[in-house]
C-alpha cells in the first residue's frame, strides 16, 4: 500500500476541511459548506469530540476520510453513523476508499454496535455499487428528512407565536 490509514489529528484539519469542500463540488452543492477548520478542531478534539475520524494519508497528504459518531437505535441499541466516506478524485482506484471503509467497520465491531449506516445519493452508482460490493444493504424506502438551521429558527418561532 502506498498509503496509511489512522486516526485523524487536528493538524490534519485544515486537509479534511479541503476534502470536504471536494465533496461539496461533487454533490453539485459547492457552496454548502459552512463548518471552518477551527469547527472541526474544537467539535472533533474537544473534551466531548462530537465525530471520530480516520484519514488515509499518502505522502503526507490527506487523501481520504471516514468521519462518524454514535447514534442509539431503539430498536437496535448503540450504532455507528458513518457521516461521510471521501477520497479525492485523483486517488479513487486504489482501494483507499475500501482500506477507509474498513477502518470504521472495525472499529464498530470491536465496539460492539448492532449496526452502521449512511447516506448516499440516489445518482451516485459507483457508490452504490461499492457499497453493495462490500455486503451494505441499500434501503430505497427511507427518505431523509432535516430541519436546516433556519428551519429550526422558523419552527421555534411559530412555537413562540402560536396560541396554545
Amino acid at each position: 500500500m502506498m498509503f496509511e490509514i489512522r486516526l485523524a489529528t487536528k493538524n490534519n484539519m485544515k486537509q479534511v476541511h479541503n476534502l470536504i469542500n471536494e465533496l461539496a463540488i461533487f454533490e453539485k452543492e459547492p457552496d454548502a459548506v459552512e463548518v471552518t477548520v477551527e469547527d472541526l478542531i474544537t467539535d472533533g478534539f474537544g473534551e466531548n469530540p462530537s465525530f471520530i475520524s480516520f484519514v488515509a494519508v499518502e505522502k503526507e497528504q490527506v487523501v481520504g476520510l471516514a468521519l462518524f459518531y454514535y447514534r442509539y437505535s431503539t430498536w437496535k441499541g448503540k450504532t455507528i453513523h458513518l457521516e461521510d466516506l471521501i477520497v479525492t478524485e485523483s486517488c479513487r482506484g486504489k482501494g483507499i476508499g475500501k482500506a477507509l471503509l474498513t477502518e470504521v467497520i472495525q472499529y464498530g465491531y470491536n465496539e460492539g454496535v448492532k449496526r452502521i449506516e449512511w447516506n448516499v445519493l440516489d445518482w451516485n452508482t459507483p457508490a452504490i455499487d461499492f457499497y453493495k460490493s462490500n455486503g451494505a444493504k441499500v434501503l430505497r424506502d427511507w427518505d431523509v428528512v432535516q430541519l436546516s438551521e433556519e428551519g429550526i429558527k422558523n419552527y421555534i418561532n411559530r412555537l413562540n407565536h402560536a396560541n396554545f
